[in-house]
Order: C-alpha cells, then structure tokens, then sequence
C-alpha cells in the first residue's frame, strides 16, 4: 500500500516549519533549532544489540518521571519550616529549665510532623503506582518490530511511531510522515498545526493531531527539550490553591504579631517581674508556643494526602493535589460528549445510498475506506466492524487522507478491482453538503433521534488535495451510527445540576444530534442547542452564548478554548473534561482539566485529574472530597486561629498590666490537645458536603477575631479576679487553675459551635474532650502532672459563670456573622 504524504527515503524535505537559511548571529528558535543532517533513516529501527550499547553508554532517556515529591522533599518539606524552628529552640530551652511535663509541646510537634510524613508518603505511593498505570507508553520498532515501551526506555537512535494524540516524548527527526500534523502549541502558543515532513525536526511537549508517522530519537535524557521544559511538557499548569494561599497569608500575619508580641512578653517576664528565673522562662515560653497554629499546615497537608489515597481507590489519579480542592469550587463543567456522556464504541445501524448509487458498491467503498487507515477512529472502526476485509482485498488504496477535527472530515483514493481510479471523503454531512442540500432534512431527522451520520462524497478526479475537492463532492451514501450512551452518565448530570453546578456539553459532531444524547441523559436545557459556527467570535457576546445555552455542536479545537476563557471572564471557576486530541487546548487553559485514561497521551499529560476507570462516574467523588477538604479545613483553620488570637490578646494584656504570664506551656498543651489537637483531626476527615465558598482567609477571621477576643477578655477577668481572691503561698498556682478552666469551657464552646452539626460521633468527640479534662481535675498524680488543682469553690464557679457568659456572647457574635455576611 503506497500512501500520499509518506516519505522514509532519507533524505532530508523541507517542512514548511523549517527555514532554509539561518543568519550566522540569528538567534536560534528553540521549537525549530538549527540542527544537524538527519540520521539516515532505517524502517526496521535499531537492532537488540545496538540498544543494549546505547544503554551501556548511558544513552537512554533516564529523565525521572515522578507524579509528586520525593521521600527527601516530603521529610524536608515537614521538617524544615520557621514554626517548626521555633518551637524546636524553645523546646530545647524548656527541657532545660522546667519539667518534663513542660516540654510536652515539643513531643506532639514530633508526633504531628511523623504523621504528617507518613500520610504524604501514602499519598506518593498510591499516586506514583496510578501514574504507572496511565503512564503514556510510546511505540517503538525494534528489529523490525513494533512495540510498547516505558518513555525511560527510548535509546537514542530509536525509531518511534506516532499517531493520532500521540505526545512527542523524545526530540527528534521525522523519518516517515503520513499526512503528519502536529500541534506545537503547548510549546510556541501558536494554534495552527505544522505539517511534518521527513527530516523535520519534532520536540517533545507537542503532539499529533492528524496523520501518522515515525521519528529517529536524536536527543534523550536531560540534552532532550523535554528535560529544559518539564513543567510545560508534562504539567503546563499549577492549580490555584485558595487554602494554600491562605494559610500562607494567615501565617504571614501570625509572624508579624507573634515577633513583637513574644519580645514584650520576654521582657516583661524575665525583667520587669522579679521572678524566680526558671519559672519566668517557663511561663514566657508558655505565652509564645500557643500562638503558633503549627498543627494548621499539617491537618491541610493531611486532609490532601488523605484525599488522594480516597480517589486513588476508585481509579482517579490526582496529578496535582490541590486539584481536588479546584474541582470543588467549580461552578461550570463543560464536557465532551464522546467519551464522556457516550462510550468509546460506536455501531453502524443504517447504510443510505444517494442519488442511485449501488448498496454493494457503496458497501465495498466502506470496506477498502476502513482498511485505509492505520489508526482508525471511534466512527472509522464502526465501519471497519461492520464491513471487514475478507481474505484478499479486490482494491488498492492510493492515497489516504486521516480525519482532522479543523476539515471534519477524511478521505481516501482507490484502484477499483477493473483498475477504474476514484477518490472518496467521508465525514461530517452539514460540512460536506451545500447549505440548502435537501439531504439536509433528511439528515435533521436522524440527528434528532440522536443518531450520528456521517456522509460519503465522492470526489471528482482522484485527488484529495485539489482545491474545492470537497465542495464539489458528489453525496453517494449516509452512515447511520448509533452511539452507546454511558449507563451512569445520566446519574452524574443530575448530581452537578443538584449541586447548581452548570454543565455544558461541547463536542465536534451535529448539535441537533448532541442535543439529542443530552436529552436522553435527562440533561437540563438540552434543548438549547447552538452550532459553533454561528458562534459569536467577539469573547463577552460568546460568554452571553454560552451562559444561555447548554449544548454546542460542531465545535472547533479553537473554539473549545475561546469557550473556556469566555466562561471564566464571566468570573466562573471552569472544569474541562475530554479525551481527544482536540480538547488538549482547552484542557490546559481550563481551571480544572479532566481526562478519561483511555484518552490520548496529550490529553493524560495536560490535565490535572485523569479518570483511569474512563468512567464519568467518578466525577462526583472527585467533588465530594474536595468539598470535604475545603469545609473541614475552614472550620479547623477557625479552631486554630481562635488560640492564636487569645494567645496573642493574653500576652498582650500581660505585658500591659505587668502581672505573671497565667500558664505553664503544660496547661496550653493540655487545652490545645483537648480543645484542637484531637478534635480537629477527626473534623478534618470528616464527611462534609457543603459547598464550597470562595474568600478562605476572610471567612476564617471573621469568626476567629472575635472568638479570640471573646476567650482572651474572658480569661483574662478570671485570672484578675483570683489574683485578688487568692493570697500566700501557692497563690499563683491557684490563679492559673482557675483562668484555665475559664479558657477551657469557652474553647470547648467553640469547639461545640464547629462541630455542629451534630451527628452521635461528633457530640461523642465533644464529650470525650470533656470528660478528658474533668479527669485530669480529679484524678490526683493527674493533678500534680499538669499543676492543675481548683482550690476552694467560690473562685471555681467564678470561673465557670464567667465561661458562661463568655459562651453566650460567642452564640450571639456566630450568629451575627452568619446573618451579616451570610457565611
């Protein structure tokens, strides 16, 4: 079989993307650099033992490959942080000079940095054995032979196939070229393919959007482009962290309160107050550590990692962790429907002929059309089932043209069995037909009943290429396909619209025929159809398009990212997902890209979620845990933040009225373990479907300020009213007992306030918490532990009646927030 654009002489072809001539002091193009002759081309590629020499000189493609962080950068990324170094001098200095009990702050920050290691590096192996899974495997002949081979494989000198969505993995020299388009977009921004042909060079980071071929590998390992640019060749894009962000931000804001705040404290304890001086380190220490809210990174890290290994069970593989939290916040998904609503498979039901044309003849069109292309797609091979080759084929392709999702169709010639020539398109009837072709209504009707057909044209002459060859092609046949709708896609498009999530579907093929799969699917507005065509170009009246109608047909790769951007200038949080090589552009630029795993490798490579399973299914468990993620975390964030305020307000207004500082770090460890520690690490993993909001850091505070303030006063009066109440020795002993149990009974009615609401474990997590402090009251080595003895009972029940109305104030403000700002 002879094929039109193929080329495997050798010898080097100009492409169109090649300049003749570089200027000596021209600065080299980094897409196209100047290169040297290609290597001679050899069909059957390298041989076993050629290889075997090329790995032994280390000429091997060993770039790692690495879906997440290594063990050294997880440890250093939990180890090394500012917190971390600040509690670890203080801790140094407190094992020094007070009890051990005093130096427990120290062991849970061990505690919570070992979990924190380990859940990531669960994360890392769940997602490092999924990225094995849909790991992009190139085709490479070897000895004659073609097959499948790891990307760290490729050998320099290696001859690689390429096909429709194949990436380009290697930097290389075309060697054959069957009408080969590839997209280097991701590489230059340009939009339009480059046609290659032999000895051309290709980089890696583009992709094949048409045709076929093969290239010799002429740079691997970290000399490939691939290595320069691995961020753009493999991930392109981070995804925005609104939690991430924010946290950074709240810790920014901590440091510059804790700095000063901490020196005045120092100051007042260890200068101002004549003090025993171990027990004036002591009591400064216990003013600084709380108002660090170490635990806060750790329980974000956490809930991600946590997240990961979730949806690594249900086949979802997470390039990028805080792509669960993305998905999250998205307000518009637009999908693909092939693939996606509709399985991969196809089925022809009905074969029309035109205009008089013979159903054998047309038959046996279909039959040599299917055998004309190597790497058939989803329609093609519909055909290809239906009409298979048999034994010997009675005619010869000449010339074969692949489908292109810009030309909507494909084409192919033939010598007919009596050596007649003829030349023959098969593709999409509105493109190929004249506007007013009364084919058309037929062809409406079908479309309805959400049947996909494709036309069969023939061309006059034999040649595909001449100009006007497919305006001027005469209709001979209808392909009737029915597509197989995806059982449980139904389920999911009723999710996302009870979730006011839109949904708009945007695919290649007849809107009218779209609109009807949507339809069937139960999806909402699917009768607002609208052809790409008549799309809008200008981006505010095609955001209007969009934003009003719920199905767009005959979409153009272009026109998907044109889409994209316009929803978002509409300020919309935009999930993509697709599975061709015509929905990489707009994977890339969508806020959340999604792919199905069977999909090309393009696709795999840009998107940040890819659903191993190809099932759409998932999506919404992909939501669910970001919802939990995101809900769980700002009301844990809440918990933290309160004890910095009050830690803050506390020491403020010690160094302002020169007392003692109320507390040993042991009274603080106690309260945080109760009060944060333990219950927010529960909270955090919880089930929670709220949706998400945006404006992380403004939420959080609003309720944490007061809070803080609320505890701080509350706490602050008790510990003022038992300075006068108590008197002699074990005065000071008896003072703090009773300002702690007034900060323990408003912190756990915070505690209450963001566990609701209720279930039977979370008051059990409430009571618990309670229950663990009452037996450290009564329970006395407990007692002498943590220096934590109520002396007395008029002072006690001080402390309580004013914990009481420190909580009904805090019932008031959250609820004030909650109607003020409807958060």
């Amino acid at each position: 079989m002879t094929q039109r654009a193929l080329d495997s002489s050798g010898e080097q072809t100009p492409g169109p993307s090649r300049p003749a001539m570089i200027d000596a002091g021209a600065e080299l193009d980094p897409v196209h650099p100047m290169e040297p002759p290609p290597p001679p081309h050899r069909p059957d590629g390298l041989s076993t033992a050629e290889v075997a020499e090329r790995v032994a000189r280390g000429e091997v493609n060993d770039v790692p490959v690495r879906s997440s962080r290594s063990i050294t950068e997880i440890v250093r990324a939990n180890v090394l942080t500012r917190f971390n170094l600040i509690i670890g001098v203080l801790w140094v200095i407190m094992l020094f000079v007070a009890p051990i009990q005093d130096s427990l702050f120290g062991f849970v920050i061990v505690a919570n940095t070992g979990i924190g290691i380990i859940q990531e590096w669960r994360a890392k192996r769940t997602l490092d054995s999924l990225a094995v899974i849909g790991e992009a495997k190139p085709t490479v002949r070897r000895d004659g032979v073609a097959a499948e081979i790891s990307t760290s494989e490729i050998v320099l000198g290696d001859l690689v196939e390429l096909g429709p969505g194949d990436k380009v993995v290697v930097d290389g020299t075309v060697a054959e070229a069957d009408s080969l388009e590839i997209d280097e977009s991701l590489l230059t921004g340009e939009a339009d393919p480059v046609l290659k042909r032999a000895g051309d060079p290709v980089m890696s980071g583009s992709f094949v959007v048409a045709g076929g071929g093969a290239f010799t590998a002429t740079k691997v390992g970290r000399e490939a482009y691939a290595a320069q640019l691995a961020e753009e060749a493999s991930r392109f894009t981070l995804v925005h962290s609104e939690l991430r962000s924010g946290i950074s931000t709240i810790l920014k804001y901590v440091t510059w309160m804790m700095v000063p705040t901490a020196i005045g404290l120092i100051i007042s304890q260890l200068v101002v107050k004549d003090n025993n001086f171990k027990d004036s380190v002591a009591r400064t220490v216990g003013g600084i550590v709380p108002m660090i809210p170490e635990g806060l990174v750790l329980l974000t890290s956490v809930a991600f990692a946590i997240g990961v290994v979730r949806l690594g069970r249900k086949q979802c593989l997470v390039q990028e962790l805080p792509a669960i939290e993305g998905l999250a916040r998205v307000d518009v998904v637009c999908l693909d429907k092939t693939g996606t609503l509709t399985e991969g498979g196809m089925d022809v039901t009905e074969v029309r002929p035109l205009n008089g044309s013979d159903e054998g003849y047309v038959q046996e069109v279909l039959r040599t059309f299917g055998a004309s292309d190597p790497r058939p797609n989803a329609s093609l091979q519909a055909i290809i089932d239906a009409y298979p080759v048999d034994g010997e084929a009675a005619w010869t392709v000449t010339d074969a043209m692949p489908f292109s999702s810009a030309r909507k169709y494909s084409g192919a010639a033939f010598t007919e069995a009596d050596g007649t020539a003829s030349a023959w398109l098969l593709g999409a009837p509105d493109v190929l037909l004249s506007e007013g072709d009364e084919t058309l209504a037929e062809i409406e009707q079908l479309n309805e009943q959400g049947l996909r057909v494709l036309l069969l044209a023939r061309v006059q002459g034999d040649d595909l290429d001449a100009p006007g060859a497919a305006a001027g092609a005469a209709p001979t046949a209808l392909v009737v396909l029915e597509q197989r709708l995806r059982p449980d896609a139904g389920d999911t498009l009723a999710y996302f619209a009870d979730q006011n999530v839109a949904t708009k579907v945007i695919s290649g093929d007849n809107a009218v025929s779209v609109g009807a799969v949507a339809g069937k699917l139960g999806l909402a507005g699917a009768e607002n159809t609208l052809d790409a065509r008549r799309l809008p170009t200008d981006p505010d009246e095609m955001a209007t398009a969009m934003e009003q109608n719920a199905v767009f047909g005959r979409v153009t790769p272009q026109q998907k990212r044109d889409m994209v951007a316009a929803l978002q200038s509409r300020g919309h949080t935009v999930a993509m997902t697709g599975d061709g090589v015509n929905d990489v552009l707009a994977l890339k630029d969508a806020d959340i890209g999604v792919s199905m795993g069977s999909g090309s490798e393009a696709t795999r490579a840009v998107a940040q979620i890819v659903l191993l399973n190809n099932s759409f299914a998932t999506l919404p468990s992909v939501v669910a845990e970001g919802r939990r993620v995101i809900g769980n975390i700002t009301r844990v964030a809440t918990l933290f933040l309160t004890k910095t305020v009050y830690s803050v307000l506390l020491a403020i207004l010690v160094v302002c009225t020169q007392v003692e500082y109320p507390f040993l770090p042991r009274h603080l460890t106690l309260l945080a373990t109760l009060t944060i520690g333990v219950p927010a690490f529960f909270l955090a993993l919880a089930p929670n479907k709220e949706r998400a909001q945006p404006h992380f850091v403004r939420r959080v505070m609003r309720y944490a300020i007061p809070s803080g303030v609320i505890a701080a006063a509350a706490t602050f009066t008790t510990y003022l009213v038992a300075r006068h109440h108590y008197t002699g020795e074990g005065a000071l002993d008896a003072e703090t007992s009773a300002a702690t149990l007034t900060l323990f009974l408003v912190a756990m009615w915070v505690l209450a306030i963001i566990a609701r609401p209720y279930t039977w474990w979370r008051i059990g997590l409430v009571a618990a918490m309670g229950l663990g402090f009452l037996i450290v009251l009564v329970v006395p080595w407990l007692q002498d532990f943590f220096a934590l003895k109520l002396v007395g009972t008029t002072m006690p029940w001080t402390a309580v009646g004013i914990a009481v109305a420190a909580a009904a104030l805090l019932e008031f403000v959250w609820r004030w927030v909650g109607r003020r700002f409807g958060v």
